[in-house]
């Protein structure tokens, strides 16, 4: 049986919360240099800036010394660089941490802020930007939500200690409360458990129901419903219990029983994405509960949300953007 190599540790610090890209050369290929094989790697970003990766000394090996263009290919060598991080418009809303120990961090994440770096969203994430508040470059994610969507997280502090936070999600060990507002319509008897088979598919916004088993399962709850001052008709406040966690569940289940979240670009028409800079109504969608048994310390865990959703709190204030 092959033993998978030892990994290196960095020799480049993080930047901006970031960690560097870390490329192990293939074992086998046509290179004859490190350049070579980099710029077919990369040759969407373009030779020359690859060119000038190896010219400014970006590109280093485990030593941590700059690996020079004409040095030559070696399988399985581990080279480490940082790519250039996009220009990001500021999510001017606080990240606030709710727990903090050795083994975890909770915060409440405003609407608008992605959880981990992903395309256009790298620095301008909860990941990146509690590395950089918190002073723990080993900070890891344990799940995700939304960037649309507000409310709990769980992070975890040592990378050893990851993945059995990981599977209490994966393993649905955890329960998770939702907080919704949307229109109210005496019509649709609740509660009720919504059952179906979501499809999101690479590449397309919105995520869709399909035939087959399902595998997605939502609990649907009224907490209350009042006239709204200057909104559409009568407005619902609406517990959501997902008992699984399939993407943009909650929003393709309320959008099912005819009583889409307010704010969404995607439900029942997609009109996003939302774009950078345009923090004008949320989502209203709010992870208002996380409750789990620690898998390292034992300690039953209860968080909340401290968040008001704005629709509910003044929808007209909501509704003009403000």
């Amino acid at each position: 049986m092959r033993r998978k190599p030892r990994i290196p540790p960095s020799p480049l610090p993080q930047r901006e919360g970031i960690d560097p890209v870390r490329v192990r050369l293939p074992p086998e290929g046509g290179w004859a240099t490190v350049r070579e094989h980099l710029a077919e790697r990369l040759s969407r970003a373009g030779t020359g800036v690859v060119d000038h990766m190896f010219s400014a000394g970006l590109v280093v090996g485990a030593d941590g010394r700059a690996v020079a263009a004409d040095a030559v290919f070696v399988p399985g060598m581990f080279v480490w660089f940082h790519r250039e991080l996009p220009a990001e418009v500021r999510v001017p809303f606080p990240l606030e941490v709710v727990h903090r120990d050795e083994h975890i961090v909770v915060v409440d994440k405003p609407h608008f802020l992605a959880t981990t770096p992903r395309g256009s969203h790298v620095t301008e994430t909860a990941l990146a930007r509690l590395r950089r508040e918190l002073g723990i470059p080993t900070l890891g994610a344990a799940h995700r939500l939304d960037r649309l969507t507000a409310g709990l997280l769980l992070f975890t502090v040592r990378p050893g200690e990851r993945g059995a936070y990981q599977s209490l999600f994966g393993d649905r060990r955890v329960r998770k409360v939702y907080e919704a507002v949307a229109p109210y319509d005496p019509s649709v008897v609740l509660p009720r458990t919504v059952r179906s088979r979501i499809l999101k598919e690479r590449g397309i916004l919105a995520a869709r129901e399909v035939e087959g088993e399902p595998n997605a399962v939502s609990r649907v709850e009224l907490v209350e419903h009042r006239p709204s001052t200057d909104g559409p008709g009568r407005l619902g406040r609406y517990r959501l219990v997902p008992a699984t966690g399939q993407t943009h569940q909650l929003r393709v289940h309320m959008n099912t029983l005819g009583v889409p979240i307010l704010g969404d670009p995607l439900y029942p028409v997609v009109t996003g994405p939302v774009p950078a800079g345009d923090f004008r109504r949320p989502l209203q969608l709010l992870a208002r509960e996380l409750e789990f048994t620690d898998p390292v310390t034992g300690v039953e865990h209860r968080f909340r949300s401290g968040r008001a959703l704005g629709a509910w709190a003044s929808y007209d204030r909501w509704s003009a953007g403000q």
